[in-house]
């Protein structure tokens, strides 16, 4: 992959910061530990899980041991995170009786995947053998894991927010904002603006193609369909300034103004349409550009299919959208490779 700055200027901010830590090239490091303390206990204070034996949920977040940091490096997040947790749970089963149980997760850390993390249960001391202890290790342990799969991927988006944005002459360069409608506003001056993108299309009819691509990214659909709408994601993976109004008919600009917008169709975590277009275009002209988001078991496929394309445009179209799109999103958020 090239270098940011280097390749199709189209696909680069125009305006450049120029300080010191462009694109936070140097290292720099925030400390996400008394966030994940916090996040961590919400997550697995949440866990319950029941059956027709009775019921079974966490009670208390006992010890929660470790740290958590994300490094920036020449763009790139790096993530570091090592916990020790022991949780308390307690059981209530049909008849009545009540349990009390523990539950030991030694190995939090990145450099184990989802999988590999021990999750150990079992009854406090003294406690009579009891069915829920099974529905506790079956049942409650996917939960727990669930919630700690929660844990890693709000990580690398909510709290990273922000990390990477360029900044001119140490201080943040700000995107040109768009008015911002209110809905009604915009419903009604949707007329208004189809017949006047109806009327800068006359002229000469250009030539257009199709382009279709295909990638497999290492997280949930949802997840996924948030880092395209996200303003502060989009930024992130942009390595520049945006402006993303995330609803039908919003508008959307990134890449210093290189490219701009608007949402036809936003279905979460299955699919977004939108009318899109490099400002280099004939004045008027916009592609339709439709994102499929597919779930395969813990990774999503992403269908893109393009669709009015300036004929001399395809290959440069296909190469930045995987590579500053699909490639960028990879790098950013650590979408293309499992975690070890």
């Amino acid at each position: 992959m090239a270098k940011w700055g280097e390749g199709d200027p189209r696909w680069i901010v125009e305006q450049r910061a120029d300080a010191t830590n462009v694109n936070n090239w140097h290292w720099t490091e925030r400390d996400a530990s008394n966030w994940s303390t916090e996040k961590l206990k919400v997550l697995l204070l949440s866990v319950r899980a029941e059956n027709e034996e009775g019921s079974c949920e966490v009670s208390e977040v006992s010890k929660l041991d470790g740290e958590a940091s994300i490094n920036n490096r020449k763009g790139k997040l790096i993530f570091f995170y090592e916990w020790n947790i022991k949780l308390a749970w307690t059981g209530v089963a049909t008849t009545g009786v009540k349990n009390k149980g523990h539950v030991e997760i030694p190995n939090l850390s990145d450099e184990n995947d989802i999988d590999d993390i021990e999750i150990s249960v079992s009854l406090a001391k003294d406690e009579p053998d009891t069915n829920l202890l099974a529905l506790m290790k079956t049942e409650g342990v996917k939960k727990i894991a669930s919630a700690l799969e929660t844990y890693i991927s709000t990580l690398k988006t909510e709290f990273t927010q922000g990390m990477i944005l360029p900044t001119v002459n140490g201080e943040q360069s700000e995107p040109t904002p768009l008015p911002v409608h209110k809905p009604e506003e915009r419903k009604a001056s949707e007329p208004a603006t189809s017949n006047a993108l109806k009327s800068k299309s006359v002229g000469v009819k250009i030539p257009t193609c199709k382009i279709h691509l295909k990638d497999v990214f290492l997280t949930s659909p949802d997840e996924l369909y948030r880092v395209f709408i996200t303003q502060e994601l989009v930024q992130a993976f942009t390595h520049s300034p945006a402006v993303m109004e995330a609803d039908k008919g919003g508008r959307f600009q990134l890449l210093g103004g290189s490219v701009t917008g608007e949402f036809t169709e936003l279905v979460p975590e299955k699919q977004i349409g939108m009318k899109w277009r490099f400002k280099s275009w004939p004045e008027g002209h916009f592609a339709t550009i439709h994102l499929t988001f597919n779930d395969q078991a813990g990774e999503t496929e992403v269908c893109l299919e393009g669709k009015g394309i300036p004929a001399n445009e395809e290959e440069r179209t296909r190469e930045g959208w995987q590579r500053y799109y699909f490639e960028s999103i990879k790098q950013t958020f650590g979408y293309g490779a499992r975690l070890l």
